[in-house]
């Protein structure tokens, strides 16, 4: 209880109050050591024992550790960290060398001076896109709870300019992949960005008749949840902090969410198929002597299936990402 420790003149003192082998009682003792230490001593207070650590002023061998030559009866060494001077040399050596090996390493990787800019941009574009999903997420799930069902069939009418403004800034990860700002797949994200932007701009944008349909409800709300775990994630990581539940959830949520989602546009595709057959829209007559006319409907028909191949696709990627994030950690064998 209460120590207390000093060096002065080269002597380290200490004083306390204590249980020892004259039972409860103040012990103390002073060491002089041989060559000058540094004189802040650290110490470390536990139940079981006390630790005191002095720092040499110089790093060199020496031959004994107290002035005197005859060593007090209380000192004995602890052989855990007894160090002979071969050995001392040895570890001073090794750690020379790691030093060394380390600034061989750090001079051959070359300094991006543009480093900062670029995950400051990161950070700010998936702070944007967090918050624009947000906003359409909250705004959605208010009005549900106000309106109940009725809110499914003006869903575009309320959130499309926000969707629109987020899925178009989604571009910007295909660019990021392929200047390597990111070290994500190209292939993923090109299946995603197209797909929601076929689903988005073609299906619902051109057709007022679909822009009513509930379905819309649900492709807006998956899509919202999935970003509200991705962004987020992806924000932390360019400043190199992990929080293990949102890791979790980033890489978890997707397994429900993918297929719901995938399941939402396939339906809103077959409930678009008549309507574009009806209207002819996007249909392409060829010129005579042909006369043969590619309906739109048709490729519709072929997207269906692209749609389930690109679920497959992401699917296989985002597992893989999840084995690395949330497996079982290997461990090295020496």
């Amino acid at each position: 209880q209460n120590p207390d420790i000093a060096v002065t003149d080269n002597v380290l003192y200490f004083k306390a109050q204590g249980h020892g082998a004259k039972g409860d009682n103040i012990y103390e003792f002073q060491i002089e050591f041989l060559e000058p230490v540094e004189p802040k001593p650290r110490y470390k207070v536990t139940q079981r024992q006390l630790n005191i650590t002095v720092q040499k002023k110089e790093s060199n061998w020496w031959e004994r550790l107290t002035k005197q030559e005859q060593r007090q009866l209380f000192l004995a060494p602890d052989f855990d960290r007894w160090l002979d001077e071969s050995d001392a040399e040895m570890e001073l050596r090794e750690k020379e060398e790691e030093k060394i090996n380390k600034m061989k390493i750090e001079s051959r990787v070359p300094k991006d001076p543009f480093k900062h800019l670029k995950k400051g941009y990161l950070i700010m574009y998936n702070l944007v896109q967090f918050l624009g999903f947000s906003w359409i997420f909250v705004n959605m799930t208010v009005r549900l709870f106000i309106l109940g069902k009725d809110s499914f069939y003006d869903t575009f009418h309320t959130v499309a300019d926000m969707m629109y403004f987020c899925q178009t800034l989604a571009f910007m990860e295909i660019l990021n992949s392929l200047v390597g700002l990111v070290r994500s797949p190209l292939i993923p994200a090109v299946i995603q960005v197209f797909g929601r932007f076929f689903i988005l701009f073609v299906v619902l944008g051109s057709l007022e008749e679909m822009q009513n349909k509930a379905v819309v409800f649900f492709i807006f709300y998956f899509w919202s949840i999935i970003e509200l775990f991705r962004y987020p994630y992806y924000m932390l990581s360019c400043i190199g902090i992990e929080w293990k539940p949102l890791t979790w959830l980033r890489y978890t949520s997707w397994i429900p969410l993918y297929p719901l989602g995938s399941l939402a546009e396939a339906v809103c595709i077959v409930q678009s198929i008549p309507i574009f057959s009806e209207t002819g829209k996007f249909s392409l007559a060829l010129p005579n002597p042909l006369n043969v006319t590619i309906q739109f409907s048709f490729l519709l028909q072929v997207y269906l299936i692209a749609l389930f191949l690109g679920l497959f696709v992401n699917f296989r990627h985002l597992y893989k990402q999840r084995r690395k994030h949330l497996g079982p950690k290997k461990r090295k064998v020496k």
